[in-house]
């Protein structure tokens, strides 16, 4: 099958992780030229109103219209109900939510001038399976409440030739994953740990990048066109098993 050469806009956070994002940044862009499209990105406060605008109207005046939008932000940080600040609920729900919700509210009127688009939103099995010894209550909170505002907008958007669906990943292996485990554990520990994260998993390994990107891009194509307002778990058996 013939398929289009891919334009990418990517808008990414900038954190402490930035030589990461920026090794990636610079990958992805070197496959897309392959393939001979294009990749343009920006940095952009994704829980600021006014940049998250601008960052839309720029990817508007370079490709004049926006066919796909990927909600990609998030990370977690642990505690409970009890234990966890205010502050820190405050900050998950911005980077996890708000983001999200940003981002979808400036493309929409994009997309519905167009009468297409499809966006996807990444959730987490954290919003599905919960750990006593492990809790993280504002990234499940905040991902499950990223499946329950993609089902809204899908229903608000479904006669407009919008769709809008939920890819819901589990234990993925990652270089970003891995930098923080090693930061935070020493080489050893980290390499056990990642050992035994994947032997958690049914399939017997974590998942990686591709395995959710192969999921969004499903979900972007036109062989999705009649599905919306749902999920798809990508996440090698685990919530099917009950593991957390």
């Amino acid at each position: 099958m013939a398929r289009p050469r891919p334009r990418c806009w990517r808008a990414r956070v900038q954190r402490s992780t930035a030589p990461i994002f920026a090794r990636q940044r610079w990958w992805r862009r070197g496959i897309i030229h392959q393939k001979g499209g294009t990749c343009e990105a920006r940095a952009c406060d994704m829980t600021n109103a006014a940049d998250v605008a601008v960052t839309v109207a720029d990817c508007v005046a370079k490709f004049g219209r926006i066919d796909i939008l990927i909600n990609n932000v998030g990370g977690s940080a642990p505690g409970d109900a009890m234990t966890m600040s205010e502050e820190l609920w405050d900050t998950q729900m911005a980077h996890n939510l708000k983001t999200m919700f940003l981002a979808t509210k400036h493309v929409l009127p994009v997309m519905e001038r167009q009468g297409n688009g499809a966006i996807v939103n990444l959730a987490s099995i954290a919003a599905l399976r919960m750990s006593a010894d492990r809790a993280h209550v504002a990234y499940s909170t905040a991902k499950h409440g990223i499946i329950a505002f993609s089902r809204s907008t899908a229903m608000s958007f479904a006669k407009t030739g919008i769709r809008c669906n939920t890819v819901v990943p589990g234990l993925m292996h990652t270089p970003l994953v891995e930098h923080r485990l090693v930061k935070q554990l020493s080489p050893d520990d980290a390499k056990a740990l990642i050992a035994k994260r994947h032997a958690s998993v049914p399939m017997g390994r974590m998942g990686d990048a591709w395995d959710v990107a192969h999921a969004i891009l499903f979900l972007v194509s036109d062989e999705a066109r009649y599905i919306t307002g749902t999920e798809i778990v990508v996440d090698g058996g685990m919530s099917a098993a009950g593991a957390v």
